[in-house]
């Protein structure tokens, strides 16, 4: 046999195996797919995760984190799907943004009956500091502090008022995957306290999430109320230290991020920016946050920017709030949170902003605009309801001109108005 007759044989092998594996994958049943799971299981990536099972290091946390070892998440390509980000999965929409065929089909709602309204909007809430008791002061009444008690209390109330978490992440890509009526809410916490989260070890002398802690009361009400979901951002200045007590920063960070919390970078020492006149120093404070964030973690992209109280540096190098590079690291945020007072148009609103507002939490002290005043005044009918679909954007007939057609397709949602 010549060369030429043995190469034409070998290509005639190639097409028919060729053709054989497309048969096979055409007569595949889609329920067996790696996309045909239900909805929340491309959206949330905590179905059944779990490599956290493993003892010592992370006892009571399977199941509930998006990235089930800790440490870290992929980049999600910038699609604005957020998909990417389950592990396993991979990107899940097509290359121009649509969804795949996998997706299941979302269930028939009655629109009239839930009023969908996917243009309204989100609290953002910021938190800061926890207390198991506070008496105010002159110098300090209590603004930024919240009891334990108190925050227990507020998750009863936001439960039954029918806010679901979602993450930020989630919030910055639209994709808002909460039960049709409900509500989203976004929990953040600046500053890495002690009281928001520290460890504890058990009687086996294994490290596990202090209780009495913010994230540790989450977890509880977690157990009672698992559709309210476990998730956060908590923004991080790495020199200054995160989480007094045991534990090392690789543990404490991967713990979190196990659990399904981000991190946020918020300089490494907390600088007020309004002082930075240097684009090179505004570099190096969010580059090197970024790289010691890198070192704890092995490699994770911190995707929004804490204001440090809110201060902006000057107009000319704002730029490098969302992009930059410092010595070998370099660093980009979709999304730049400030300090008040606002709840936030979701993106594909046409007054969506990349400069986030928050709500402040309730203090001890009250004050005006901060989340008992939202929650005492804001409307329903203001606030974004979902129709249960994170690949649908559902309004009104009337606030359809609220929302940019353009910028959904990019996101790679459908825009149905009712």
């Amino acid at each position: 046999m010549d060369v030429r007759k043995a190469n034409r044989m070998i290509l005639i092998l190639i097409i028919l195996i060729t053709i054989t594996l497309i048969v096979i994958n055409v007569g595949s049943s889609p329920d067996e797919g790696e996309g045909a799971g239900p909805p929340s299981a491309v959206a949330d990536g905590d179905g059944g995760v779990g490599a956290l099972a493993d003892g010592g290091l992370f006892p009571k946390l399977i199941n509930l984190g998006k990235d089930a070892t800790g440490l870290g998440r992929e980049a999600d390509g910038g699609d604005g799907d957020g998909a990417a980000q389950t592990p396993g999965l991979g990107d899940q929409s097509g290359e121009d943004g649509s969804p795949p065929s996998a997706r299941p089909t979302p269930p028939e709602i009655d629109l009239e009956a839930v009023k969908p309204n996917e243009s309204g909007f989100i609290m953002v809430v910021m938190f800061h500091k926890f207390a198991e008791s506070f008496t105010p002061t002159q110098a300090d009444p209590g603004e930024y502090i919240m009891t334990f008690d108190a925050f227990r209390d507020l998750l009863h109330t936001l439960y039954d008022r029918d806010y679901r978490l979602i993450s930020m992440s989630d919030y910055l890509n639209n994709h808002i995957d909460v039960p049709a009526g409900c509500v989203p809410i976004v929990f953040t916490f600046d500053d890495a306290t002690s009281s928001q989260f520290s460890l504890i070890r058990n009687g086996e002398g294994e490290l596990e999430v202090d209780p009495n802690t913010a994230v540790g009361i989450l977890l509880e009400f977690n157990e009672t109320h698992p559709d309210f979901g476990v998730k956060g951002l908590i923004s991080v200045c790495m020199k200054m230290g995160i989480f007094s007590g045991i534990g090392t920063v690789t543990e404490k960070l991967a713990i979190l991020t196990g659990l399904g919390f981000e991190i946020g970078n918020h300089t490494t020492n907390h600088t007020v920016l309004s002082g930075v006149n240097d684009k090179a120093v505004l570099q190096q404070l969010l580059g090197e946050n970024q790289a010691m964030v890198n070192d704890a973690l092995g490699s994770y992209d911190m995707e929004v920017f804490t204001l440090p109280q809110g201060a902006m540096p000057p107009r000319d190098i704002r730029e490098y709030l969302y992009k930059g590079w410092y010595e070998t690291t370099s660093y980009e945020h979709k999304g730049v949170l400030l300090v008040g007072a606002d709840p936030a148009r979701p993106p594909g609103h046409v007054d969506y902003s990349r400069e986030i507002p928050r709500v402040r939490a309730s203090g001890v002290k009250l004050v005006d605009y901060d989340l008992t005043y939202y929650l005492d005044l804001l409307l329903r009918s203001s606030e974004y309801v979902s129709d249960g679909d994170p690949y649908t954007v559902t309004v009104p007939a009337n606030k359809a001109d609220k929302m940019d057609p353009d910028v959904i397709e990019a996101q790679g949602r459908t825009l149905r108005i009712y």
